[in-house]
């Protein structure tokens, strides 16, 4: 076996874990991509991460998929760019999938909600221990300090992908205003991106092209599964901020045409809550359960290709200019206000969601603490720990 084959299989590895552990939606996963990469396996520094997570919540499209389709890019190339969505998309789209065949009723067995509590709290501790880590080395000294509060503050009172990008752009300014010593940081290890910039632009014509063709060549031959696969490359090309923000548009893709029910639309949204990995997969259980000819295993298919398709375009597309970009003496200082950026827009997720559903009662701020402990200072890993939570919600809360 080749080194390189070894770093692909390796990065499949590491993201397959991480699909199997990672609950808590796009926040808690930057974390505990943070905790893999940065902290333990050190693919990647502080510097470049927050770089990777701030262009991701410019782009359209899941940013937690698309931060580890990067790191994988980065890691091991195209195969280990492939390899990295594969190991983190393929349990919970699995799971969408079975739930699909009629496990819908999983939440019902018994268990109770409790378990779904404990899984919440643990994400309050890893959110924590990520914007604490991420702090110490983005923002060391008080002026970048004070723009991640001032950041914190504009995602949470403007609110959505607005307040987010608004923030990030905020930091970007502030940055340019800096004098050119504080830049020392931001020429620590640059993300290594093997592609062209002539293959950049090509991805970049062909996710223009698909997102106007793809529409007009389902319209012109009435065929369902090109339907399917154009709805959901338009959901997956035109929502910002991921998760949850993607619900309506893919309620007017499938519910609106005929092809679900509404009342399976909410459970399949319910199921989504139970899994680890991104809420994308949603898609490959609409697919499943959808009405017709290309419903059932090649729905699935096509709604979960459709839906992430525009990720690698945009991602592959971007990467190849911006690392040119990032190499300019302005664009490296505005990478310093942005990186502390990121650490406010993170802070402000770390309030809503995460804490507001995380934490409704003394019981889940009990376990967010003990997960927090396991974490930061016994140095368990993640998956101990969520599993744990689990546990200790299912039997507690």
């Amino acid at each position: 076996m080749t080194n390189r084959t070894q770093s692909v299989f390796e990065v499949f590895r590491v993201f397959l874990v991480l699909g199997l552990t990672s609950f808590g939606g796009p926040v808690a996963h930057i974390g505990y991509f943070r905790t893999a990469f940065v902290e333990r396996y050190r693919w990647l520094s502080e510097q470049a991460y927050a770089e990777l997570v701030a262009l991701c919540q410019f782009l359209p499209g899941p940013a937690s998929s698309q931060v580890g389709i990067g790191i994988g890019l980065h890691r091991a190339g195209w195969a280990g760019a492939v390899a990295a969505w594969v190991g983190f998309t393929l349990p919970s789209a699995l799971a969408m999938t079975l739930f699909a065949y009629g496990i819908l009723s999983f939440g019902d067995m018994g268990l109770g909600d409790g378990w779904l509590s404990g899984l919440k709290a643990v994400a309050v501790a890893v959110v924590a221990q990520a914007i604490w880590g991420m702090a110490q080395t983005l923002c060391p000294d008080r002026q970048r300090a004070t723009v991640a509060l001032l950041a914190a503050g504009l995602a949470l009172l403007l609110s959505g992908t607005a307040g987010q990008l608004t923030a990030i752009v905020f930091g970007a300014v502030v940055g340019l205003w800096w004098s050119a010593e504080t830049t020392d940081g931001a020429r620590q290890t640059p993300l290594h991106i093997p592609i062209p910039t002539w293959v950049g632009g090509l991805c970049l014509g062909v996710f223009a092209l698909l997102l106007v063709g793809l529409p007009l060549w389902a319209n012109a031959t009435g065929h369902q599964g090109l339907g399917l696969l154009a709805g959901f490359y338009y959901a997956g090309s035109l929502v910002f901020g991921g998760g949850h923000v993607v619900l309506p548009l893919l309620q007017a893709q499938v519910v609106d045409p005929g092809w679900v029910d509404n009342d399976l639309f909410l459970a399949g949204y319910g199921a989504a809550q139970a899994v680890p990995g991104p809420l994308f997969t949603l898609g490959a259980y609409l697919g499943m359960v959808a009405e017709g000819p290309s419903g059932g295993w090649i729905g699935a298919l096509l709604a979960l290709f459709g839906i992430f398709l525009p990720s690698f375009l945009l991602l592959f597309g971007i990467l190849p200019f911006w690392q040119k970009l990032r190499a300019v003496p302005p664009v490296r200082r505005a990478l310093l206000g942005v990186n502390a950026a990121v650490v406010g827009v993170l802070l402000a997720a770390f309030y809503n969601p995460v804490w507001l559903y995380g934490v409704v009662g003394t019981e889940e701020f009990v376990l967010a603490l003990a997960a927090w402990g396991a974490l930061a200072l016994w140095r368990w890993p993640p998956w101990l720990v969520v599993i744990l939570g689990a546990l200790l919600g299912g039997l507690w809360l």
